[in-house]
C-alpha cells in the first residue's frame, strides 16, 4: 500500500478556501433545488389526480434501486476522503474509482428510465407533470454528471501524485459537493416518485 510520509496536517489555507467556495456554491444550489421542489409541491398539491391519467407512471422500484446505488456512492466518496486524509493514496484512488462506477451506474439507470418515459409520451410539453419531472430529475442528473466528471479528474490527479495527507483541499470540496448531490436526491425521490 502506498502511503504519504508527511503527517496529516489538514488541507491548509488553500483547502479552507476550496471548502468555503464549495459551501457558497452549495448554498446557491440548495436555493435552486428548493425552488424546483417548491414548484413541484405547489403544483402537485393543486390538482386532484396525479399523475394525470394520460401520462406514464414513474418506475418507483427501479428508481429505488438507483437511489441505493447513489447512496452507496456517498459512502465510497467519504471513505476516499478519509483515506487521503490518512495518507493512503491507493485506498483514496480505489474509493474514487468506486464512486465513479456507482455514479455512472446511477446515470445509466436514470437514462434507461428516461428513454422509456419519453417513448411513453412524457415530455416538457405534456403539461406540469412532464415539465416538472424533467426539470427536477434532469437538473439532478446534470449535477451528478458534473460530479462524476470531477471525481474522474480527481482520480487521475491521485495517480499523478497531486493529493496527499497535507494536500487534499480539493478533495474536501469535492466530497462536500458529492454529499449534497446524494443528499438532495432523497427528498426528490420521495416527492417526485412516491407522493
Amino acid at each position: 500500500m502506498r502511503t504519504v510520509a508527511s503527517p496529516a496536517r489538514g488541507a491548509g489555507p488553500a483547502g479552507a478556501n476550496a471548502a468555503l467556495g464549495a459551501l457558497i456554491l452549495l448554498g446557491a444550489e440548495a436555493m435552486y433545488f428548493a425552488g424546483l421542489v417548491s414548484a413541484f409541491i405547489v403544483l402537485r398539491a393543486g390538482v386532484s389526480e396525479w399523475p394525470p391519467p394520460d401520462q406514464p407512471r414513474l418506475p418507483v422500484g427501479v428508481t429505488a434501486l438507483s437511489t441505493v446505488v447513489l447512496l452507496l456512492s456517498g459512502y465510497t466518496m467519504a471513505r476516499a476522503r478519509r483515506a487521503i486524509r490518512e495518507g493512503r493514496v491507493d485506498a483514496f484512488a480505489r474509493g474514487l474509482a468506486a464512486t465513479a462506477a456507482l455514479a455512472a451506474t446511477f446515470l445509466a439507470m436514470q437514462g434507461v428510465e428516461w428513454a422509456r418515459l419519453l417513448r411513453e409520451g412524457l415530455r416538457l410539453a405534456s403539461g406540469p407533470y412532464g415539465g416538472l419531472f424533467l426539470a427536477v430529475v434532469g437538473s439532478h442528473a446534470l449535477h451528478v454528471a458534473v460530479g462524476l466528471a470531477a471525481v474522474l479528474i480527481t482520480w487521475i490527479g491521485a495517480y499523478r501524485g497531486r493529493f496527499a495527507a497535507d494536500r487534499h483541499g480539493a478533495v474536501t470540496a469535492l466530497q462536500l459537493y458529492w454529499s449534497f448531490v446524494v443528499g438532495v436526491w432523497v427528498p426528490i425521490y420521495l416527492l417526485v416518485y412516491l407522493w
